[in-house]
């Protein structure tokens, strides 16, 4: 018996080259957005538990790349979230010095944006919406980050599905974004849109 094959074959071109990781697609502001959207169902997630220090947190951070951090419980639920500005913000600072300690000794737990303060987007929305409403949304709650949430099949629970950063759209959209402030992230984003 013949199977018939829809997939066609063919010899790799001469000079293919290998994909790099961390080289980016570029995309543009009417881009879906689900192609700026870091899904955790193919990338890991960088998670930390709520008793660790905001030193271990500030190294998971830069070892990892990132400026987000899930704080989750030993049951993998979503406990919140804290980023590089909550660990290298006045608050630290002022909590540790009302306490008579460093700011790296304070736990996660004690600055974490608790996850009934977190605000989401449903993935559903996410397959119909544009890299520019993200963009448009994160800067309507004055935030760098918004999390994806979806419905595990599986199980039925509600799960974080992903993650829309900043820093990882403008680096997709061609733009060099720095630091944590979120005025000029977005003021630099948005220029280069209209170039």
């Amino acid at each position: 018996m013949s199977v018939s094959s829809k997939v066609r074959t063919h010899k790799i071109s001469a000079g293919a080259k290998l994909c790099v990781p961390g080289t980016y697609t570029q995309i543009d502001a009417e881009s879906p957005a689900i192609e700026a959207m870091t899904d955790f169902t193919r990338v890991s997630v960088v998670t930390i538990e709520p008793s660790a220090t905001l030193a271990s947190a500030n190294a998971s951070m830069i070892s990892r790349g990132v400026r987000l951090l899930l704080v989750r419980a030993e049951n993998e639920q979503l406990l919140g979230l804290i980023t590089a500005r909550d660990l290298l913000g006045e608050r630290p600072l002022q909590i540790a010095q009302g306490r008579g300690i460093k700011p790296a000794e304070l736990l996660v737990s004690e600055l974490m944006v608790p996850a009934g303060q977190i605000d989401i987007v449903h993935f559903r929305e996410v397959l119909h919406t544009r890299v520019i409403d993200v963009l448009d949304a994160m800067k309507a709650q004055g935030r760098q980050h918004i999390l994806v949430e979806d419905i595990d099949p599986g199980t039925g629970d509600a799960r974080v599905r992903g993650i829309f950063s900043a820093t990882q759209i403008g680096r997709l959209l061609g733009v060099p974004v720095q630091g944590f402030e979120v005025a000029s992230t977005f003021a630099e984003i948005e220029a280069a849109l209209v170039d």
